[in-house]
């Protein structure tokens, strides 16, 4: 056998095809912790090997030219600042695109692994306290500086410090600190001995120049008088102009740093990019038809199926497509504020649940019931409890309803049948009578002090029409909600100071799990700490005891089952009301751009402004035809 024998022993001709296979297998050889590797992933091995020469997801020889005009992607109208790291006021969609980068960025053909960028190499420690990044000796800032480790430990700094938006603060309380070996070695102690501080300073933290914060005299400034002030960052491109907060041009640098970098090989292919702010939706789906702006994602599948149509798709101008992904779609629910006393008692909230009717919301199809904290995924529960599971689970069996020991959580259905839905309301009203809340004279439900049950739906939005007929089914239990609509600023506000009964939250996509995220979201501390986003208010050993799990997962499955015992918890608690996801974006976009010849598997249709772990595929890959 060649593996008793002594290499020398071995003959001469066999030693050099031996070499040869083991030299070719080398760069797909698993990334060790404690050595410089080009990509570390979270599980198993980076899928793309050492000296790659390009993603598969992009067009190599994508040519540069054009101009790509987008509308803002969310609901504010404008923007009044510069800073991406404090709140409150607004900053322009596409910083964190265009002009930053991070020392990493995620592959979107695996789940969870990061490739250098700034870095050329990474190194973990073997028991995860600590990560190093080598930066690239060409990495440039837009002004020509190098990037350097100081650079990188002034971004942490900021980032993290007292100054910073609560987001920012809680994403990197993993990281103990920043420290400069030397002039392009940085190491990160962490506290939190998990994948996510490693991706979140590794793919998540933004790197700007120190001369972004000087005064006209050269003088730091803190970081709450930063407004105005455009960030110097080392990204493909830099702002050119602004106007009043309604528009914004990035161009891109002729000269780019990482032009030749396989990690950026057929990215950016647009001369400029152009963001328009408009006032509402409705003038945004004009400006769109009337060729504004290039491409749309629509949300309502009403709209995209009756106002996505018209000459200009039938005869090929506007392409309209549906694409598919792989992402987890996280949980898009009514989240019931349990800080109200109205919410605390359990039957009360599966009533709510079954007042709410997903097949009438969903007329126009492309929808699923959200049954999941993780739809679309392995991670979502399925079937019974398995030991590893119940081993998270037992400990707390007298705090959790009986139900988290059977199957999954299956949403309330009515299948457009009335008598299902007549059935589904009798229920409710059974449990809200249980719960102490009786049908009065006045036709309304009241409790043994007579006060009415109403709430309030916090809306940003000007359509909610799904509300409106939640509403409906709620009258005939006698509940009356009313929906608030506020605009963008004041619903940011009142979330951050959880002042609100009930709203509409999506919790992402993504990949994979991001565990510091479901502390920030489920976590008993972050439900005290205003600025986080446990807007249900989640106080729960059980839970706190499971993230914890999801933190020190050293596998996926170890990862999958700690997922499905938060799942089975989360859903049978009725901390909310689940509504729908989808696994697709529905896309209409003027004919003018070329696409490469194949999607990722991870990906975001949308013009997004915050940091993900997904790439924003069309803007980054696309190109002008």
């Amino acid at each position: 056998m060649i593996a008793a024998m002594r290499w020398p022993d071995i003959p001469r001709t066999l030693r050099c095809l031996l070499a040869l296979w083991l030299a070719a297998l080398a760069p797909w050889a698993a990334a060790i912790d404690g050595e410089w590797t080009h990509a570390w992933a979270s599980y198993g091995e980076p899928l793309y090997p050492k000296g790659f020469s390009h993603f598969g997801y992009v067009n190599p020889d994508a040519p540069k030219r054009g101009q790509l005009t987008l509308s803002q992607p969310d609901r504010r109208s404008s923007f009044d600042k510069f800073n991406v790291f404090t709140i409150p006021t607004t900053y322009p969609a596409g910083l964190q695109i265009w002009v930053l980068e991070t020392l990493a960025i995620y592959g979107a053909d695996e789940p969870q692994t990061m490739y250098g960028l700034l870095a050329e190499e990474i190194k973990v420690a073997p028991d995860r306290s600590a990560v190093w990044f080598r930066l690239r000796a060409n990495a440039r800032f837009s002004n020509g500086d190098p990037v350097r480790a100081a650079d990188v430990k002034f971004s942490f700094d900021t980032a993290s410090s007292k100054k910073a938006s609560p987001d920012w603060q809680t994403n990197l309380a993993g990281v103990a600190a920043a420290v400069v070996e030397d002039e392009r070695t940085i190491r990160f102690e962490l506290k939190e001995k998990g994948t996510d501080s490693i991706f979140k300073v590794g793919a998540y933290l933004l790197i700007v120049s120190p001369k972004w914060a000087l005064d006209a005299a050269g003088r730091p400034k803190p970081l709450d008088q930063i407004v105005t002030e455009h960030p110097i960052g080392s990204g493909p491109y830099i702002v050119e102009k602004e106007d009043s907060g309604r528009r914004i041009v990035f161009k891109r640098q002729a000269n780019y740093w990482g032009d030749s970098l396989n990690v950026r090989r057929g990215f950016f292919n647009f001369e400029r990019v152009v963001y328009r702010y408009y006032e509402d939706e409705d003038v945004i789906a004009e400006a769109f038809k009337a060729g504004e702006t290039d491409l749309q994602r629509v949300y309502r599948a009403r709209i995209f199926a009756r106002q996505h149509a018209g000459v200009k798709w039938n005869d090929g101008r506007i392409v309209k497509k549906t694409f598919h992904t792989q992402n987890i779609e996280a949980l898009q629910s009514y989240q019931l504020n349990l800080r109200k006393p109205k919410f605390q008692d359990i039957r009360v909230r599966q009533a709510l649940g079954l007042s709410f009717d997903f097949d009438a919301t969903n007329k126009y199809g492309g929808f699923q019931p959200a049954d999941s904290v993780f739809n679309n995924s392995d991670f979502a529960a399925q079937g019974l409890p398995t030991p590893a599971e119940l081993a998270l689970l037992e400990p707390f069996r007298k705090d959790l309803p009986a139900e988290v020991f059977g199957p999954p959580y299956k949403q309330p259905r009515s299948f457009n049948d009335p008598l299902k839905m007549r059935a589904n309301l009798l229920k409710a009203r059974e449990l809200l009578a249980a719960a102490g809340w009786k049908l009065a004279p006045d036709g309304k439900l009241r409790n043994a002090q007579g006060e009415a049950f109403e709430f309030e739906y916090l809306s940003p939005s000007e359509s909610s029409q799904r509300e409106s007929e939640w509403a409906l089914a709620l009258k005939k239990l006698g509940i009356t909600l009313t929906v608030r609509r506020v605009d963008y600023a004041l619903f940011s506000r009142r979330l951050e100071e959880y002042d609100f009964d009930t709203t509409t939250i999506v919790e992402g996509h993504f990949p994979i799990p991001p565990v510091q995220d479901y502390f920030r979201i489920y976590s008993s501390k972050s439900a005290e700490d205003k600025g986080n986003d446990n807007y249900r208010g989640v106080k729960s050993p059980a839970v706190d005891h499971i993230l914890n799990a999801m933190a020190a997962a050293r596998t996926l499955d170890a990862l999958r089952d700690a997922c499905r015992a938060l799942d089975r918890v989360v859903m049978w608690n009725h901390w909310q009301v689940p509504q729908l996801f989808s696994a697709t974006h529905k896309v209409s976009y003027w004919n003018k751009f070329g696409l490469p010849a194949r999607t990722p598997k991870y990906y975001q249709i949308d013009t997004g402004q915050d940091v993900d772990t997904q790439i924003p595929w069309p803007l980054i890959t696309w190109w002008i035809k």
